[in-house]
């Protein structure tokens, strides 16, 4: 059974960082490529960074030069490291598994994130 469990979730002020973090299990995590989106309220879910098998990373605009993203294969956990946070990132954040050869695809629960003062 594939799980992705996010962690790391909270309410912060405009300015401050957050880091999320994706365990998964179920899944040969190092086959993966994982990816973080986010849903605000009456929004649609959109993309905020990916990583490839191999670490190659790519962002949405909107968080580029705020937002890292890293993966550990040996712990089978992705991160998304959120700096300078600003009220419209806050959304549900949701990590995601894709393999694009076999269109395996597998979500988690999400995580609320909220800036606000």
């Amino acid at each position: 059974q594939v799980q992705l469990v996010e962690s790391g979730g909270g309410l912060v002020q405009p300015g401050g960082s957050l880091r999320l973090s994706c365990t998964a299990s179920g899944i040969i995590f190092s086959l993966y490529n994982m990816n973080w989106y986010r849903q605000a309220p009456g929004r649609e879910r959109e993309f905020v960074a990916g990583i490839t098998r191999v670490g190659s990373a790519n962002y949405a605009v909107s968080v580029k030069d705020r937002f890292t993203i890293s993966r550990d294969n040996a712990k089978k956990m992705v991160y998304l490291q959120m700096n300078s946070l600003k009220p419209e990132d806050t959304a549900v954040y949701y990590c995601n598994a894709r393999q694009v050869y076999t269109g395996n695809d597998y979500w988690g629960q999400g995580t609320q994130v909220t800036v606000s003062s």
